[in-house]
């Protein structure tokens, strides 16, 4: 895959020399309460690059690590799309890099790769994440009650959103 990018980050494939960078932005209080995790980070985020099915690109903002975006494709003819899921660095929160990475990948989803819809699942109270990806197009779908469960070991619900192509805010 080549590198992609965006107003103000670079999407490029993951390298393993980059897990312990994303693994410590994993362990942030912040990025840990949404994406959990085992005790090691960097094992997963191994894992993870080893995974067939899912697609992981390092964000990069002024040539230093800020996160990870990935993506994974359904394949099946009659419900064809993409998914979408990423985490940032909270020290770049707020400042408009989680909509340019999630932009970015989506205009290469749609575009390069033809899909004409794409899906993401924020928590039901990540309000910064459903602001960042209606940014982009993204739209609510419905609530998935009981869909995840929190570091507190309760269920919490998630928010299904997706986007089609013609409605990429570009």
């Amino acid at each position: 895959m080549t590198v992609l990018r965006g107003a103000r980050v670079v999407l490029r494939p993951t390298l393993t020399e980059d897990v312990p960078a994303l693994a410590a932005i994993r362990a942030t209080p912040e990025v840990r309460a949404r994406w959990r995790g085992e005790d090691d980070l960097e094992a997963e985020i191994a894992g993870d690059l080893e995974d067939p099915g899912t697609v992981c690109l390092t964000i990069s903002h002024r040539e230093r690590i800020v996160g990870m975006i990935q993506w994974y494709a359904e394949e099946e003819p009659d419900y064809r799309h993409a998914g979408i899921d990423l985490f940032l660095d909270p020290v770049v929160h707020g400042i408009g890099l989680g909509t340019d990475a999630v932009r970015t990948l989506a205009r290469h989803l749609v575009d390069d790769r033809g899909f004409h819809r794409l899906v993401i699942d924020p928590a039901a109270d990540n309000a910064a994440a459903i602001r960042c990806y209606e940014k982009v197009g993204f739209r609510p779908v419905g609530i998935m009650r009981q869909y995840e469960r929190g570091p507190d070991g309760t269920w919490h619900d998630g928010l299904l959103m997706d986007l089609l192509a013609a409605e990429l805010r570009r």
